[in-house]
């Protein structure tokens, strides 16, 4: 395994808006992967470069990662135009396919300044736009080999698409779905008709076993974004935007998971009209397409955040990628906090709830428009999709004053005297306290406050730590410090010392046994000191863990905590941790 660090100079651009240069710092490291078996024209592999999503960030609403604009000559690839042709020709997509409606938002273009148009596959049949590959590249199957039935891996919208498009063709469908795949999901795939086996607990081994039970009886493997046939169909979207809008786009914005999606939009939109900007929109933890657009070629992501799943590829499509290297205009990232706040904008706007991933294009364009200060132009966002799981919806409420910056949470420093707590809060003056933390130490000590205040501008809170300061209140602002929103806002009163803590974060998954996995892998070698679990969704739990480690047990304390095989980092020099906690 051969390691790279490397620190490039990079030109971020944005057409006529602005231009900027900055440092990036990546760090990457090259595998070397047997080539896979694609059915789409990819070129000549190179080896895969390994990357943590940290390693290429910018500020949210910055269109960064624009690519060269280098056309690739590949065997067998199809051009632009035949693209072209073959999405105006996909007319049976709407065999299973509404002409979803692009609807402006009037609240959000009025807060905004910016018309801000939806264009609405949140309303398909499945609730997403992933049955418009699906069915066409099934429905162009010959008949011999549609009777031998098809077959897919997927725990999401695509499963939902496949199936219903095996229904309407009259063809047998096979589901292959990780056995974590929530029953709500798997059950929805089986009331459309289709077989549903679950198999391994992630969705690479779900995928191997589809392709080889494919394999095995001839049944035809349906990709999720990385055909021709898969992008035509996603690319009808692109088609109907331009039908549909009257007037001049500024840009349209779209979700990036493996990138069928934007890929087909570009292959049409560029063509018909090559002044609209098309411009994807990944989680900050999942960017994928914005790092391999970055370094050239595909790359593959170390970890991959679950928060926003419809999303969460740790490699893009060779198709997709080739298409959005020539095509698209950059790349904008989003937090978590933004994706929820863009949840609570649809709802209050049309009372429709989408779920992360259908929500990303939505919190992309509004943090692009403030960016850029841009006004008086129309903008479409792709809401792609509203398969929210239920029990989201308590982390998403929480975090979505949070992302449209309604809400700040700040820590302050005050003396344990009488008459504190008073003073306290009227410095805070007006701003109203959605939420306050506090326990008594010892009258030594200086007494640590955690809290939240509600609605405000970015000059009132400033000015607000200022008279905290004024009076030696020392004040810190965490409101972008994940572990004290997931975790240390509810741990505030355990403060203690403990010998050689090391305090880590766990994704688990959310299946049975997956707990006393961690336990036996971890007890009885090391003491658990600490052990907050924070449920959000099918992708799993973040659990926050201390763990008594000594530093000559450290090297096996890692070896342990890797072959678990669950995403982990140390967070024992949070600033947070040391003064809420310590």
């Amino acid at each position: 395994m051969e390691a790279l660090c490397f620190t490039p100079h990079v030109t971020f651009r944005h057409n006529d808006v602005t231009k900027r240069k900055r440092s990036v710092t990546v760090t990457a490291t090259v595998l070397r992967t047997p080539q896979k078996q694609s059915q789409s024209p990819s070129p000549a592999t190179s080896p895969v470069l390994k990357v943590s999503p940290a390693s290429l960030q910018y500020e949210s609403g910055h269109l960064g990662a624009v690519p060269d604009h280098k056309v690739e000559e590949c065997d067998g690839a199809l051009s632009e135009m035949e693209y072209l042709t073959n999405i105006l020709s996909s007319n049976r997509v709407y065999d299973v396919a509404i002409e979803s409606p692009l609807s402006l938002a009037p609240k959000l273009s009025e807060r905004l300044g910016v018309n801000v148009w939806l264009k609405r596959e949140d309303l398909q049949p499945v609730f997403s736009f992933k049955l418009r590959g699906a069915y066409n590249m099934m429905a162009k199957l010959p008949k011999e080999q549609l009777e031998k039935g098809v077959i897919c891996s997927s725990a999401g919208n695509h499963a939902q698409g496949v199936a219903l498009a095996a229904k309407t063709l009259g063809c047998d469908a096979v589901i292959v779905m990780p056995v974590t795949t929530p029953r709500i999901k798997s059950d929805a795939v089986k009331r459309l008709g289709a077989t549903v086996e679950l198999v391994g607990d992630s969705y690479d081994e779900a995928q191997a076993y589809a392709k080889n039970k494919g394999e095995k009886e001839n049944r035809t493997f349906i990709p999720p974004f990385d055909h021709p046939d898969i992008i035509m169909g996603q690319g009808t979207v692109g088609m109907e935007i331009v039908r549909q809008m009257q007037g001049p786009i500024h840009a349209i914005f779209v979700p990036v998971g493996g990138g069928g999606l934007i890929a087909g939009i570009a292959a049409y939109v560029k063509r018909v009209s090559p002044e609209v900007r098309i411009i994807g929109v990944e989680p900050a933890d999942a960017n994928a397409m914005a790092l391999s657009l970055h370094h050239g070629k595909r790359v593959v992501l170390d970890q991959v955040g679950g928060f926003a799943d419809g999303v969460a590829v740790k490699e893009v499509g060779s198709e997709t990628f080739r298409l959005c290297r020539e095509l698209i205009d950059g790349v904008v990232l989003v937090s978590r906090d933004a994706i929820c706040a863009s949840i609570k904008d649809m709802f209050e706007e049309k009372r429709s709830i989408l779920e992360p991933a259908g929500a990303l294009a939505l919190a992309g364009a509004e943090a692009y428009c403030k960016f850029y200060g841009l006004k008086d132009i129309n903008v479409v966002a792709i809401t792609s999709g509203a398969n929210m799981n239920f029990d989201r919806l308590r982390l998403v409420t929480e975090l979505a004053n949070v992302g449209r910056q309604r809400e700040a949470v700040l820590a302050t420093f005050m003396p344990e005297t009488p008459g504190s707590f008073k003073q306290f809060a009227e410095l805070i003056g007006k701003m109203n306290i959605t939420e306050f933390k506090y326990r008594y130490e010892s009258p030594e000590k200086q007494a640590l406050v955690l809290y939240s205040v509600g609605l405000h501008t970015k000059f009132e809170l400033q000015s607000m730590v200022e008279r905290m300061e004024s009076y030696q209140l020392k004040t810190i602002e965490f409101t972008n410090n994940d572990m004290v929103k997931d975790h240390l806002r509810h741990l505030m009163g355990g403060r203690t010392n403990v010998e050689n803590e090391l305090l880590c974060r766990f994704v688990f998954p959310e299946r049975p046994g997956a707990l006393m996995k961690f336990l036996h892998a971890i007890s009885p070698r090391w003491n658990i000191s600490l052990f907050h679990y924070r449920a959000q969704g099918e992708m799993g739990a973040n659990v926050l863990v201390g763990i008594q480690v000594s530093s000559s047990e450290l090297d096996e304390f890692r070896y342990h905590a890797t072959n678990l095989g669950y995403e982990y980092e140390l967070e024992t020099d949070n600033e947070a941790f040391q003064l809420l906690m310590r």
